[in-house]
C-alpha cells in the first residue's frame, strides 16, 4: 500500500446557460463575485460531485444523506451505520469510507467528538473569465390553482458561459494519518473528471471537463501554491463578457511552466488530461498524459 503523495491539482470545467452552484441565500442564484465579475463554486460543491461519482461506483461514502425509521439520521446514527460496535471509531470509518480518507470529517459519538483534517483540500474555485448573471423567467405546466387557466411562472438565474479553475493540494503528511492511498486518489480524481461530465441535472447539464493537470512531488510539504491564479485567458474579443464557448479564447499556462521550472528538482512526475477542444499552449513533452476519466 502506497500512502497519498504530495501534489498539487488544477482542473479546468466550463458549461453555458447554467447553474454551477446556487446559493440558497440568494434565490439560488450563482455564486458571483461582484467587484472581479467572476462566478464562484464552492468546495463543498466539488467534493460533493466527487463523492456522488464515488458512490456511483460502489464507494462507502460518510457525508451523505441517509434515513431511519424517525426521519433523516444524525451524525451519531451515521456513525454508528458505519462503525456499528466498534468502539475505534476512526479505524471503522477510515477503513471504510474514501471520502473521509480524503476529505476528513467530524464524527459524533456518545461523550466526545473526533475530528480529522483530510489530506486533500479544495479552495473556493473562480471563473478564468468575467461573466454576468442572468434572470430568465417562463412559464409553468400548471394553473397557477385549481380553476384557474393561468399557468404558474418560472424563474432562474443562469450564467451565459463561465470556464472555472478548481485548484487543490494533498498533503502527504496527513494521507498517512488518514490513511489515503494512492489508489484513493486516482479513483477521486477519476470521479474529479467523470462525475463533473456526468452531473446531468437541469442546472448543471452540459458542463464538461476540459483540463486536469497533477503534480507530483518528491517530498512533503512542497508545493508551489495558487496554480488557479497563474492561468490566463486569451480572446479576440473585446470582452470577455462575451466570451460563450472554448472556441472563444486560448488559454495561456506560461506561468505555471516557469513556476514549474523553479521547482523542477522537487517534482517527481507530472500528469494531466486535456480535452481537445480546448485550445492551450504546447504542453511539455516530459509531462506525462493520462486517461482520469472517459
Amino acid at each position: 500500500m502506497e500512502y497519498a503523495k504530495q501534489s498539487e491539482i488544477l482542473f479546468l470545467w466550463d458549461g453555458e446557460n447554467w447553474n454551477p452552484n446556487g446559493d440558497m441565500l440568494n434565490s439560488n442564484a450563482p455564486r458571483y463575485d461582484e467587484i472581479s465579475r467572476k462566478a464562484l463554486v464552492s468546495d463543498v460543491r466539488i467534493k460533493r460531485t466527487i463523492r456522488d461519482f464515488l458512490e456511483s461506483e460502489g464507494e462507502e461514502i460518510f457525508v451523505k444523506e441517509t434515513y431511519t425509521d424517525k426521519g433523516l439520521a444524525d451524525g451519531k446514527a451515521r456513525v454508528k451505520s458505519i462503525a456499528g460496535e466498534n468502539k475505534d471509531v476512526e479505524e471503522a470509518i477510515l477503513q471504510k469510507c474514501i471520502d473521509v480518507r480524503a476529505f476528513g470529517g467530524v464524527f459524533p459519538v456518545e461523550g466526545q467528538t473526533h475530528n480529522l483534517t483530510g489530506p486533500m483540500q479544495f479552495k473556493m474555485s473562480k471563473s478564468l473569465n468575467e461573466t454576468e448573471i442572468v434572470f430568465i423567467k417562463g412559464t409553468g405546466a400548471f394553473a397557477s390553482k385549481e380553476g384557474q387557466q393561468n399557468k404558474t411562472f418560472r424563474e432562474e438565474y443562469i450564467l451565459p458561459y463561465a470556464i472555472f479553475a478548481t485548484y487543490g493540494v494533498i498533503n502527504a503528511l496527513n494521507s498517512q494519518k488518514t490513511k489515503l492511498t494512492e489508489e484513493d486518489v486516482q479513483k477521486i480524481l477519476h470521479a474529479l473528471w467523470s462525475g463533473t461530465k456526468n452531473l446531468i441535472s437541469r442546472s448543471k447539464f452540459g458542463q464538461l471537463p476540459r483540463f486536469l493537470m497533477r503534480i507530483i512531488y518528491k517530498e512533503p510539504g512542497v508545493y508551489i501554491g495558487g496554480l488557479d491564479n497563474l492561468v490566463r485567458l486569451s480572446t479576440p474579443k473585446a470582452s470577455q463578457m462575451e466570451i460563450r464557448s472554448t472556441s472563444d479564447y486560448t488559454l495561456d499556462i506560461e506561468p505555471i511552466l516557469q513556476e514549474i521550472e523553479k521547482y523542477s528538482d522537487k517534482i517527481e512526475k507530472i500528469e494531466y488530461q486535456c480535452d481537445d477542444a480546448l485550445s492551450i499552449a504546447p504542453i511539455p513533452d516530459s509531462w506525462e498524459r493520462v486517461e482520469f476519466g472517459v
